[in-house]
């Protein structure tokens, strides 16, 4: 029983210790920046109709070992009041930058809807 206790007692003191040192932001952005030419133009993707209460994150190029990858769009339960802003990039000091894309308020604007849908769908 002691034997028990005694493990206990470490297995929380490493524990708090180790949580208590690790501090998360509420949406993490990471940068990536590429020192070589730009990617290549977005793919053209059929978008699938939507289920309701479904939106669609289109596709973007994504570094990756050394070169661009193609990342394919996909279906995602829609956020009421929000929309998905998609992954891109933007030219900046440091060479080609990409943007994390990620779920933004929609702060009263009836267009914002996603990024990348297609004009006159609602998606």
């Amino acid at each position: 029983m002691k034997k028990n206790a005694w493990m206990l007692g470490i297995c929380l003191a490493v524990a708090g210790g180790t949580l208590g040192s690790i501090t998360l932001p509420a949406q993490a952005q990471v940068s990536v920046h590429v020192r070589v030419g730009p990617p290549p133009p977005p793919r053209h993707e059929r978008i699938p109709r939507m289920p309701p209460g479904y939106v669609w994150a289109p596709g973007y190029w994504q570094w990756h070992a050394g070169r661009y990858v193609w990342r394919p769009g996909h279906q995602m339960r829609g956020r009421p009041g929000q929309h998905w802003r998609a992954p891109h990039w933007v030219h900046g000091p440091r060479g080609w930058e990409m943007r994390q894309g990620g779920w933004d308020r929609n702060h009263g604007h009836p267009k914002n809807r996603i990024q990348g849908c297609p004009p006159g769908r609602r998606c």
